[in-house]
């Protein structure tokens, strides 16, 4: 697949572009000159089997690893690396494998958390708590609250998250990055561990966050089901190398991804 344009970047059909990315530790190569572009407003998904190489993709994305080629471009500018704090500065958001919340605090705390970087009110302000920042702090907890009911975990909104049930954990990760209001948001497997019904809510709520806040998505999720329903195109990892990029059902179909992850079986 060609690369996207200057003037598709431009124009902003395309709001990030993996350029040549090459990853390796030490000897080990965990990315090899891998390319592909997520268009705004898609549902992009990343497969491939365990060691693929697709988180250490989302982590060169949002600037956990630093890569020694290649260059990442969102939203027109481009990197060669990036700090974590300059990604989501820039509006990308990012959930993990392993839920990465603060356990002690309640689910509306946690997700307060990610209106952080939304705060401009100065130390001086925050301590006293009155005036401008106690206006911004109404005005961040009403959006933090609007995520909850969206959400719908109001019933668990000052509950320490660590006593929650796993599904709703994943579900309050999901809120504290939403409450960054990002233009990318990165789900790392975000229906790991689920059962059944736990994986169709989480996979409605992805599509209602794409439909109604019109966030693009780049989603790593080993099932196949899900992938298929919920994206709109595919990007397949094997051995750190892109072995094929498409629709679903292209992708589906080709028999490099049918033997490296799906199984000849099917």
């Amino acid at each position: 697949m060609r690369a996207p344009s200057t003037a598709e970047i431009a124009a902003g059909q395309v709001l990030l572009a993996v350029e040549d990315i090459s990853l390796a530790f030490g000897g080990v190569k965990a990315l090899t000159e891998v390319s592909f572009e997520i268009e705004k407003g898609e549902i992009r998904a990343i497969i491939g089997p365990n060691g693929a190489g697709k988180t250490s993709m989302l982590n060169v994305v949002n600037g956990f690893y630093k890569p020694q080629q290649g260059r990442i471009v969102f939203k027109g500018v481009s990197h060669s690396e990036m700090e974590p704090h300059e990604a989501a500065a820039s509006g990308i958001a990012r959930t993990f494998q392993n839920v990465a919340l603060f356990k002690s605090m309640t689910t509306l705390d946690n997700i307060m958390a990610g209106r952080t970087l939304k705060m401009h009110r100065g130390l001086f302000w925050q301590i006293l708590h009155v005036g401008p920042a106690a206006e911004e702090e109404i005005e961040h907890r009403r959006k933090a609250e609007e995520i909850i009911e969206f959400l719908e975990i109001p019933h668990i909104r000052r509950i320490p998250v660590g006593r929650l049930p796993y599904g709703l954990q994943k579900r309050v990760e999901l809120g504290r990055a939403l409450a960054m209001e990002p233009d990318l948001l990165l789900l790392d497997e975000p229906m790991a561990g689920m059962n059944l019904e736990e994986k169709e809510d989480m996979s409605r709520f992805v599509l209602d966050v794409n439909n109604q806040f019109g966030t693009t998505i780049a989603l790593i999720e080993h099932d196949m089901g899900v992938v298929m329903d919920i994206s709109d195109r595919v990007v397949v990892l094997d051995y750190g190398r892109k072995i094929a990029d498409g629709t679903p059902d292209k992708v589906r179909d080709d028999p490099d991804v049918i033997k490296a992850y799906l199984g000849v079986s099917h």
